[in-house]
C-alpha cells in the first residue's frame, strides 16, 4: 500500500484525485492521510465526494473515508470497468475536477466508458468545460488519447445544473514533445517571433474563444467578447470569438479564450462590468502565448500523470506552479518514472522517459 500525506505541496484536492486516478491504473492500494490540512475548510467536499465515488464505482475498489470533512481515505481498487456511468455532483462543482479524478485511468479501461455528469461547467478555481474541450483534450490526443467532451447545458455557482456527456475509448498512450510550432498571426499578419529569429519554429496562431451567459441580457456576452477583442487587437492579435446567449437553470457568464495549448479564462460575478470579466481572459491568454512556452501554467500540471503513463515526453512552460511540481511528486510515488525539471532561457523544460 502507498502512504500519500495530503498537505505535501499544495496539499489540495488535485492531490488526492491524482491519487486515487493513479491508484486505479496501477492497482495499487493508496492511503491518503492530512486531505486538505491546510485549507480554510480541511477535508474533503462534496465534489471530491462524488469524483472518488465515481472512481470507485467505474474500478470496483474498497474504499473507505467517503463522508464531508473526512480528512483520510483508503481506496483500494479491482478492475477499470467499462460502460455507461450518470453522475449528479448536486452542487455547483466543478465537472472538469471530477473528471481530473478519472481521465488518467479511463485509457486503461476493459471498454468504451459514457459519462453523464450534472454539476458546474463554469465556475471558480477549476478549468472551464471550454479549456477542458479545446485545450486540454487538443494536448492529450498528442499523447494518443482517446476522450471527448460534449456540453450539453451551463452550470454556473451557486446552482450548477450544468450538464455534459463525455466518452473515452481504450487506447494506447504514447510519447510527445511539446513545442510550440504554430504560425503566428497577429491582426492578421504573419510576424517573425523572437524564438524565430534564433532559428526556433515556435509561433503562435490566431486567438478563438467562446463569450456566453444563462439568463442574461444578450449584451452581457456581447460586451465581454468586444472588450477581450480590444485588448486583443492592441496587443496585436487576430481574434474569433463566438458570443452565445442561453436561458438554463443557473444564472451567470464567462469567456474562455485559446490558442494552441495556451488558455485564459474569467467568469462574471455580480456587480462586476462585462468588460472587466472580458478583458481578464484576455489579459491570460496574452501573458501565455506571448511567450515561446509550449503549454501555459495550468496545462502543465494537468498533464504530469499522462506524460509518465506515456513515457519520453517533454514540454516547456513559463513557470512551475505549486500545483505542477506536487503533481510530478505524487506521481514519482505511483510509477517507476522521474521527472527532470531545467531551466532554459527564461523558460522552464519538464520531461520523463
Amino acid at each position: 500500500m502507498i502512504e500519500i500525506d495530503g498537505s505535501y505541496g499544495e496539499g489540495g484536492g488535485q492531490l488526492v484525485r491524482t491519487a486515487v486516478a493513479l491508484s486505479a491504473v496501477t492497482g495499487k492500494e493508496v492511503k491518503v492521510t492530512n486531505i486538505r490540512k491546510n485549507r480554510p475548510n480541511p477535508g474533503l467536499k462534496q465534489q471530491h465526494l462524488k469524483a472518488l465515488e465515481t472512481a470507485a464505482r467505474i474500478c470496483g475498489a474498497r474504499v473507505s473515508g467517503l463522508s464531508p470533512g473526512s480528512s483520510e481515505l483508503f481506496f483500494a481498487p479491482v478492475e477499470i470497468k467499462g460502460g455507461k456511468y450518470d453522475i449528479d455532483i448536486g452542487t455547483a462543482g466543478s465537472i472538469t475536477l471530477l473528471l481530473q479524478c478519472l481521465m488518467p485511468a479511463l485509457p486503461f479501461a476493459k471498454e468504451k466508458v459514457e459519462l453523464t455528469i450534472i454539476g458546474g461547467t463554469d465556475v471558480a478555481w477549476s478549468p472551464t468545460t471550454d479549456y477542458l474541450q479545446h485545450v486540454t483534450f487538443e494536448a492529450l490526443e498528442q499523447l494518443g488519447y482517446a476522450g471527448s467532451v460534449t456540453l450539453k447545458e451551463r452550470g454556473y455557482y451557486p446552482r450548477g445544473g450544468g450538464k455534459v456527456s463525455a466518452v473515452f475509448e481504450p487506447c494506447r498512450l504514447h510519447g510527445f514533445h511539446f513545442r510550440k510550432t504554430q504560425e503566428k498571426k497577429r491582426a492578421g499578419k504573419n510576424l517573425i517571433s523572437e524564438e524565430d529569429l534564433h532559428g526556433g519554429q515556435s509561433q503562435e496562431g490566431e486567438i478563438t474563444g467562446i463569450s456566453h451567459a444563462s439568463n442574461l441580457p444578450a449584451h452581457v456576452p456581447a460586451r465581454q467578447a468586444e472588450a477581450a477583442e480590444s485588448l486583443l487587437i492592441e496587443a496585436g492579435y487576430g481574434s474569433h470569438i463566438d458570443v452565445q446567449s442561453h436561458e438554463s437553470f443557473s444564472t451567470g457568464s464567462g469567456i474562455t479564450l485559446w490558442t494552441g495549448y495556451c488558455g485564459g479564462s474569467a467568469l462574471g460575478e455580480r456587480g462586476l462590468p462585462a468588460e472587466k470579466v472580458g478583458r481578464r481572459a484576455a489579459e491570460e491568454v496574452i501573458s501565455e502565448s506571448r511567450t515561446s512556452a509550449a503549454v501555459d501554467i495550468h496545462l502543465a500540471d494537468q498533464l504530469i500523470p499522462y506524460m509518465a503513463l506515456a513515457g519520453n515526453s517533454s514540454y516547456t512552460v513559463r513557470e512551475l506552479t505549486l500545483h505542477a511540481a506536487t503533481n510530478i511528486w505524487v506521481t514519482e510515488q505511483f510509477l517507476d518514472v522521474k521527472f527532470r525539471i531545467e531551466e532554459k532561457e527564461g523558460l522552464f523544460e519538464v520531461s520523463v522517459d
